[in-house]
């Protein structure tokens, strides 16, 4: 097994890889039966994690309409022990059409978050999820009624932890107000290409520059509160990979210079892309989501790549397409 650094979720007991994998593309996003392939391949794939030093493992009820979740399941039996080598997080709150008479919509209400638990816990065969988050922001939302769905899961034992996912600061103060106990971490898109968490203190008060108000300040607030920065898509969905030809140039010139610095410090490009986001002080958990067992292997690298304070720079000046202010 390959060893990764670890953090500690703030206000819990869970110390965890600073790299976690997510169950996204378990399984293909529609409605036609599971395949014995697509279990094959999910058991590789944690296996791979596992060796790898992964030990946080990533969830949504929504992630291929419920099945991501039942062929993870799969790992129980494949993996002997793996249960006792991972904490299990899974996300809650938005509800996918399933005809044509209804659309996306969220529900944070005592109904819905109790028995999506219920069903990723059917689903993944356990007894407990360590954390919960709740998945997109609803605007129909009763912090009270959220805290008595909590408080309820709590007390039969089926969750340990509560978070959020693509939070502001306001939406998270309005559910602390009514909870019992702080949440623990705040999983938000995350990259190169969607760096605003982290651009966002670099441009107060920058004459032309437009401000993401639903990001300003949530990093520096998430480490006042102790907030655990979760990054989902943190390698931009693949577009550094290959980035088409019409791209921005600030694409190209970023991909060109992950390939530099990859080249000079004899890691893939993967983990340079990755590096970035764990240099940061925030400790930020990238959110690796390949179905590749070589990308897996190759964004895990990340943890062993050291990054100048000029490097970090450089790599933000070329995503921004401008140097910093």
């Amino acid at each position: 097994m390959s060893g990764l650094r670890t953090t500690r979720i703030p206000h819990t007991d869970l110390e965890v890889s600073r790299l976690a994998y997510g169950g996204v593309q378990f399984a293909a996003w529609d409605r036609n039966p599971i395949t014995a392939e697509e279990i094959r391949k999910g058991i590789e794939l944690v296996d791979v994690a596992l060796e790898q030093g992964i030990t946080l493992f990533d969830h949504a009820d929504i992630y291929g309409h419920g099945k991501c979740e039942e062929v993870f399941s799969a790992v129980w039996e494949a993996i002997p022990g793996a249960r006792e080598r991972m904490v299990l997080q899974s996300k809650c709150g938005i509800r996918r059409p399933e005809d044509d008479k209804s659309i996306t919509h969220y529900d944070f209400s005592y109904e819905h978050i109790t028995s999506a638990v219920e069903g990723s816990l059917k689903r993944l065969k356990v007894e407990r999820l360590d954390v919960l988050l709740l998945h997109r922001p609803d605007a129909l939302v009763e912090p009270d009624e959220v805290a008595r769905a909590v408080a309820h899961l709590k007390t039969q034992g089926m969750i340990r932890y509560l978070g959020v996912s693509n939070h502001n600061i306001g939406q998270i103060a309005l559910l602390q107000r009514s909870l019992a106990e702080p949440l623990v971490a705040n999983q938000l898109e995350l990259s190169l290409l969607h760096h605003g968490l982290i651009s966002d203190g670099l441009i107060v008060n920058t004459p032309g520059t437009p401000q993401a108000q639903s990001l300003s300040g949530l990093l520096d607030y998430s480490r006042l509160h102790g907030l655990q920065i979760q990054a989902w898509s943190p390698a931009a969905k693949g577009r550094l990979g290959s980035p088409p030809g019409d791209a921005p140039r600030s694409v190209h010139d970023t991909k060109r210079l992950v390939m530099e610095l990859a080249a000079r410090k004899g890691r893939p490009e993967d983990a340079i892309v990755l590096a970035w986001l764990l240099h940061h002080p925030a400790e930020i958990v990238p959110i690796i989501g390949t179905s590749r067992r070589d990308r897996l292997r190759a964004s895990c690298e990340a943890d062993r790549v050291e990054l100048s304070r000029e490097e970090w720079y450089r790599l933000l000046a070329a995503a921004r397409g401008r140097s910093v202010p």
